[in-house]
Formats: C-alpha cells, sequence, structure tokens
C-alpha cells in the first residue's frame, strides 16, 4: 500500500494547477442525494469540471445550470432509428437543449452508447445519419458548440493484438467507422471509446498490467515501442486504426474508464486496492498531460466511471460497484479528486459506533442472503467459524441467521460505512442488538 499513498501524494500535487476531468453520474439508485446537492458537490469540492450523463434528465439538466460544469447527455439507443427524421431531431432539440442551454453548458450529445456491442442493424445502419440529422438540428437551432458523437465499447477491433496492428473490425471499417470518422473530422468532435481493462479477457494473467503496477511489459517491434500498461496499448491501439482510415488527426476522448471496488465470487479483482490503482494512475496520466507512447504530450479528455455506486442497477453484482463516492458525499476512497486535501487511499468512513450494527432487510432473497454470505466469508475474509457446526453462532442453523452474522461482521471489520453494509441495497445500518445466548456479534 505504500506505493499507493505516494500516487496519492502525487495526485494532489498535480490537482493543485490542473484540472480537465469529467465523470459519469448514473442514477439506477434508491439512496443518491438530489441532483442540485450533487451539482453544488462536484462544484465545490471536486476537480470534476464536467459530467457525463445517461439521459436528458430534465431536473439534473436543471440542477447545473449556472454551476460552470459541463453536461454530456445521452440518447438512448432505442431512439437512433427515429433521429434520421429531421423533424424528430429538431424536435428532440427544442426539448432537451433549448430549455436549458447555455444556463447549463451542454458540451456534448452522445448518440447511442456502445451500439456495435449490441449487434442490432437498426442501430448500427442508422447511427451516422441520426448523428448528422441532429447536428444539423442543433446548428439550425443556434448551437453550433454543443457537439455530437457516441461511445464505442472495445469491441471494435478485428483482434486483440499488438497496437502497431490494430484495425476496425472487416465489414465495419469502410461502412461503419470510416463515415463517422469523416463526421468527427468535419464537424471537429471527438471519437470516443470505452477503455475498460478490467474486461480484458485475460485479466488474470495480466492483472499488473492492466493496474499500472510492474510489469515485463509488452514489446511492439513494429513501432518500436515498449507498452507498460493496458491503458496506453488500448489508446495506441484506437489511433492506429483510426490512422490507418487516413483519420489520425481525430480528437480522440475517453467517456468511460474505471475499476470496480466489489463483486461476488466471479469478480476476484473487483477490490478496493486495484480501483485505488487503477483510477489512481489514469487520472495522474490524463491530467499529467503525458500521452501514450504513440501520441505524447497528449491529454485525452476523460470521463471516469463513476460517481456513485448504483444498488438497483441490473446485472451481476459488479455492475452496482464502480463509484468513487458515497451517497453522504465521502469518498469511498480517495484518489485525489476531492479539492479539500484528503488524500487518505481508504473508504472514508463515520467514527465507529458500538452501538450500530449491519443486518438484511426484511424483503431479501434467498439467493441475495446466500451471495451476501459466500462473499463476507470468502472474499470479504472475515471469520466466519462461529456459524460453522459447532460454532456459538451456528443455531438457529437458517440461512437468515448465517448471513445476517456475515454481514454484519463484514460491516464491523471493514469500518462501518454505509458502503460496507450495502450488500447490492440488501442491507441495512441498525441500532437493535442481535447478539443472542453465547452468541456475540461484534
Amino acid at each position: 500500500m505504500a506505493s499507493v499513498f505516494l500516487l496519492v501524494g502525487i495526485l494532489l500535487q498535480l490537482f493543485t494547477n490542473i484540472n480537465g476531468i469529467g465523470v459519469n453520474y448514473g442514477m439506477t439508485a434508491d439512496n443518491l442525494p438530489s441532483p442540485s446537492v450533487v451539482a453544488n458537490f462536484l462544484k465545490t469540492q471536486t476537480i470534476f469540471d464536467s459530467v457525463k450523463l445517461f439521459d436528458a434528465n430534465p431536473d439534473v439538466l436543471q440542477a447545473f445550470a449556472n454551476t460552470n460544469i459541463s453536461v454530456s447527455i445521452t440518447i438512448g439507443n432505442g431512439d437512433i432509428p427515429g433521429l434520421t427524421n429531421t423533424v424528430t431531431a429538431r424536435r428532440w432539440v427544442e426539448q432537451h437543449i433549448s430549455p436549458f442551454h447555455p444556463q447549463t453548458k451542454i458540451k456534448y450529445v452522445f448518440v447511442g452508447t456502445e451500439v456495435l456491442f449490441w449487434k442490432n442493424d437498426e442501430w448500427t445502419n442508422n447511427l451516422v445519419p441520426a448523428m448528422r440529422n441532429l447536428h444539423y438540428a442543433l446548428v439550425k437551432a443556434g448551437f453550433p458548440e454543443i457537439k455530437v458523437t457516441t461511445a464505442h465499447a472495445f469491441n471494435i477491433f478485428r483482434r486483440e493484438t499488438i497496437p502497431s496492428l490494430m484495425r476496425f473490425m472487416f465489414g465495419y471499417d469502410q461502412s461503419f467507422f470510416a463515415p463517422i470518422l469523416q463526421f468527427h473530422q468535419r464537424t471537429k468532435s471527438p471519437f470516443i471509446v470505452n477503455p475498460y481493462p478490467y474486461f480484458s479477457p485475460d485479466l488474470s494473467e495480466r492483472l499488473n498490467y492492466a493496474l499500472f503496477k510492474p510489469n515485463r511489459g509488452v514489446y511492439d517491434k513494429y513501432n518500436r515501442k515498449t507498452y507498460t500498461n493496458m491503458f496506453d496499448a488500448l489508446m495506441d491501439s484506437t489511433y492506429t486504426a483510426m490512422k490507418a482510415l487516413g483519420y489520425g488527426n481525430v480528437e480522440i476522448a475517453i467517456g468511460e474508464t474505471g475499476w470496480p471496488t466489489q463483486g461476488d465470487a466471479t469478480s476476484p479483482f473487483a477490490t478496493l486496492e486495484n480501483a485505488i490503482s487503477y483510477n489512481g494512475h489514469v487520472i495522474k496520466e490524463i491530467v499529467s498531460g503525458k500521452g501514450t507512447p504513440l501520441m505524447p504530450n497528449r491529454t485525452f479528455e476523460t470521463y471516469m466511471f463513476a460517481l456513485f455506486n448504483e444498488n438497483q442497477k441490473p446485472g451481476p453484482l459488479v455492475e452496482k460497484y464502480w463509484g468513487m463516492i458515497n451517497p453522504d458525499l465521502s469518498p469511498i476512497y480517495d484518489v485525489g479528486i476531492l479539492r479539500n486535501g484528503q488524500s487518505t487511499p481508504t473508504p472514508t468512513t463515520p467514527a465507529p459506533s458500538a452501538k450500530n450494527f449491519c443486518a438484511p432487510k426484511v424483503d431479501v432473497s434467498d439467493a441475495q442472503l446466500q451471495s451476501n454470505l459466500d462473499y463476507a466469508c470468502g472474499q470479504g475474509g472475515i471469520d466466519c467459524t462461529p456459524i460453522q457446526p459447532g460454532g456459538a453462532c451456528y443455531e438457529p442453523n437458517t440461512l437468515l441467521s448465517h448471513a445476517a452474522f456475515a454481514m454484519n461482521s463484514y460491516y464491523r471489520t471493514k469500518g462501518q460505512s454505509y458502503f460496507s453494509c450495502d450488500f447490492a441495497g440488501t442491507g441495512q445500518i441498525t441500532t437493535v442488538e442481535p447478539s443472542y445466548g453465547n452468541c456475540r456479534y461484534i
């Protein structure tokens, strides 16, 4: 952990004079502060000068008025075909842009998200026409400064290889990517990618490479560059593929990148320490302007993922735990994103209270209880021998009783923060003493 403390110290020095990094603000949760509170928090207490939304929520857009924080909004993939109609595109601008801009400083409109990932021909075939129509609608409405773009996942390449050989997928290079890049070149808007080393298919074999930790590196014999981290390799792969189509001069930006702090048994690398290492190094690299081996001294506009954990997000447990800030606006961990000088790269928690305990909510399913039990006693690293046969808390031998003990033990040993009792929205902090007989809850 010593290297993590050193990293945070460097970050704090960098952020004293340099800003220019944003954050993704998702709201698929039932425990978040109001948009106006969030807007004020970002403006007054963080280094973030821009946010990216996953919709065009009018309450959020209004909350960011007069904050001088740039806001990017997103149009859902399902709305792409309709925007090929000129009237629809103009009406969308009238409804979602005109009432708010320029009081709310809208910077980008994302038309869809990772469209190729979903393999939907209707979305793919209509994406560029929709982007063009929306651009024309914005210009006609008097908003030429608002740029139109879309974000791409890293399934856009032919195969995973060294950066100098990277090319866009066969069948999509000329028909899909060339028109998109031509649009970006003409409108001076960025080509946006979502690099996630966490999702590398061979992460277990290249974890240090993904986390910016010491590793052998990857030598690219064709461009004679050595890559010491996966992030640089992904960015240079993007540049090489763009340059091969003749668009190496188009700006590249990062729509999402981050690392989760928690998951279940299927997500062994989703840990707090890994999130600190990855996010801390990415932020340091971005704000320093160091660039990459093929793009030295270049700063990439970047939106970190994500501001908050989202306890209502569907899918695997790990999908809920990408946030950097708790709902009470304390940091889950700190990699220099706060303006108040906090530098401890561990969860910020209230002072321990002997009267607080963590218990399952009343409507939690057996499947979720089992998942909580497995996580706390496995990856969570707590002592679960009291609920093993012969242990003081083995009886009653029920899933609810055992999960309650494990969840509370995890909560108490991990600092008693809101975060450590969340368990994907299934835990609650209580002052009710759960101990009984010889079974003592810590």
